[in-house]
């Protein structure tokens, strides 16, 4: 069994009837509204989870949840939440974040096979069991205050694109500089595509 909700068809904000489909192997549910409530029901058969782009901060917990509830995760995704540091999305975060947030993922999951765009190695696998523990991501203790602090500073409210492509609903695209260069070895479009298969 498989459940694709793409976001043409359906936006998912509660997983509520999921209950009824217990032999569930695949589900689908990137670009949904899906946040730190997301609360999936106990579904043993399920191998594959992706939830990419949605609005998941907290990963701990999720983790914690996604253990309890599907022991036969092997093939996870999270790409373009909060949760999931990843460079081409926030420039904040590098590859040693990435790396960090594998580890301690593959520490909760310990049956997952392939984690985001790539294969979980034997030397991850072996380091999440020593330190994967100790990769969790610790937000400060008053992360209000500093946001509002920050948020005050005109430092903050700088932004290297023109005024007109600042707002959302008139967005027309725009062409620039970025610090990043993509080479196509983390590309998601085939990322479950064997080289026999091609």
């Amino acid at each position: 069994w498989s459940i694709i909700f793409p976001v043409a068809f359906v936006v998912c904000r509660s997983l509520e009837g999921l209950k009824t489909f217990s032999y569930l192997e695949e589900l689908i549910l990137d670009n949904n509204l899906l946040g730190n409530d997301l609360l999936l029901p106990r579904l043993p058969h399920l191998h594959t989870l992706t939830l990419n782009k949605n609005q998941i901060t907290e990963l701990e917990s999720l983790l914690d949840h996604l253990a309890e509830v599907v022991p036969s995760l092997q093939y996870l995704s999270l790409l373009g939440n909060i949760a999931c540091p990843n460079e081409l999305v926030c420039k904040e975060k590098d590859e040693d974040d990435y790396q960090r947030y594998r580890y301690f993922v593959l520490h909760k999951l310990t049956n997952l096979k392939f984690l985001d765009t790539r294969k979980v190695t034997r030397r991850e696998r072996e380091e999440a069991l020593i330190r994967g523990a100790f990769m969790k991501v610790v937000k400060p203790k008053d992360a209000k205050a500093s946001s509002a602090a920050a948020s005050a500073s005109p430092e903050m409210h700088y932004t290297p694109l023109p005024a007109g492509s600042r707002d959302l609903t008139n967005h027309r695209g725009i062409l620039g500089k970025c610090r990043y260069i993509y080479y196509g070895k983390h590309s998601e479009g085939n990322r479950f595509i064997r080289d026999d298969q091609l």
